[in-house]
């Protein structure tokens, strides 16, 4: 499945006649397909992925309602598309301005003469918005790292090194028929899980330790994205607290959370709770992130963010308390926004796990 149709209606209109994608995420959005190389070409009512003889088979196996056409040295993407361009009569452009580098803009340029319109704005707000097979492929992707993870807690024990525990989240992903991680994961123990995107070392996990996961994978090109902080052997009556209080924010924030709401609302409503606890000043990012075919993508429920979200969209939930050279708390699921609240993607345990 693809997502053609959704682009097709951003063309035609006062801001460009058609759309040129060079970027792989948006190629793979608007084709279902995954390449390393090629183009697409899309205006109301024509569509064409310009590919080389490594993806030309696949491309025309399941590019459905594309004019697939194979580039060679004699007809590179250049001249293919300046073909196309012709052809469908274009004469404003939209290309992805924060995707293109300088040295590719001004070889496209060069090579068309057209009047050339940012994008990638639109593009991203039509992303923001998932379609049920979407977020189906999603919710996949959090099944497939929430059963990496409870085989993990079932093999954790102290004495194993973060690198060594990260290692076990990617092959268990892996296993379970991940595609591929969304990210590195971030695993973090003791004093180091103060670091919020601290890189997991060889520092092995101790009782009393808190150990913060953070890790996602991809599964029909749709990320997931979890985290989950666990106590090792024991927790003190501080760590019960601060995990409390985090969990707390958490739920704030998603009651909060929904279609037509600002972001920055939402960010706020977590983070009164941390505030009025105390902890306010070791809460230093955003509530959370859009995410979907990448990790990070519009919008953000972030204190900045003053646009209102959209249904459909899907944010992370991931509030923090970090208090440095000690030990912090992160606890984040994954929630689609709706009219009337949102729906928490995520179905993994919250409460607070000793394990080890």
């Amino acid at each position: 499945m693809n997502n053609l149709k959704k682009l097709q209606a951003l063309c035609g209109g006062d801001d460009f006649d058609a759309l040129l994608l060079t970027g792989e995420v948006n190629r793979f959005y608007a084709t279902g397909i995954r390449t390393s190389a090629g183009v697409v070409l899309l205006a109301a009512g024509r569509a064409g992925f310009l590919t080389d003889f490594r993806y030309i088979e696949a491309a025309r196996e399941r590019s459905d309602g594309f004019e697939v056409c194979m580039t060679t040295r004699d007809n590179d993407y250049e001249s293919a598309a300046r073909k196309l361009i012709a052809e469908w009569g274009v004469r404003r452009l939209g290309f992805e301005e924060s995707v293109t580098t300088v040295e590719s803009h001004n070889k496209w340029s060069g090579a068309i003469d057209v009047e050339w319109a940012p994008a990638q704005n639109a593009i991203a707000a039509q992303r923001a918005v998932k379609a049920s097979w979407e977020l189906e492929r999603m919710r996949n992707a959090l099944r497939i790292a929430e059963r990496a993870y409870e085989t993990v807690l079932g093999v954790l024990r102290e004495g194993m090194t973060e690198r060594e525990i990260a290692a076990e989240l990617i092959y268990n992903m892996l296993k379970n028929g991940a595609s591929d991680t969304s990210f590195a994961p971030i695993v973090v123990s003791g004093p180091n899980s103060s670091l919020p995107h601290g890189e997991p070392g060889g520092r092995a996990v101790r009782a009393g330790d808190f150990l913060t996961m953070d890790f996602g994978c991809v599964d029909g090109g749709y990320c997931s994205d979890i985290t989950r902080t666990v106590a090792i052997g024991y927790a003190d009556d501080e760590m019960r607290r601060v995990y409390g209080i985090v969990l707390d924010a958490q739920a704030a924030g998603i009651k909060a959370a929904r279609a037509g709401v600002k972001g920055r609302v939402i960010h706020e409503a977590a983070a009164r709770v941390i505030e009025d606890a105390g902890y306010g000043e070791y809460f230093g990012h955003g509530f959370g992130h859009g995410i979907g075919i990448e990790v990070h993508e519009a919008y953000s429920a972030h204190p900045k963010e003053e646009r209102e979200l959209p249904a459909g969209a899907v944010i992370t939930a991931e509030p923090g308390i970090y208090l440095p050279g000690r030990f912090g708390v992160r606890i984040e699921d994954c929630v689609a926004l709706r009219g009337d609240g949102c729906e928490n993607l995520t179905s993994v345990s919250k409460e607070l796990r000793v394990v080890g």
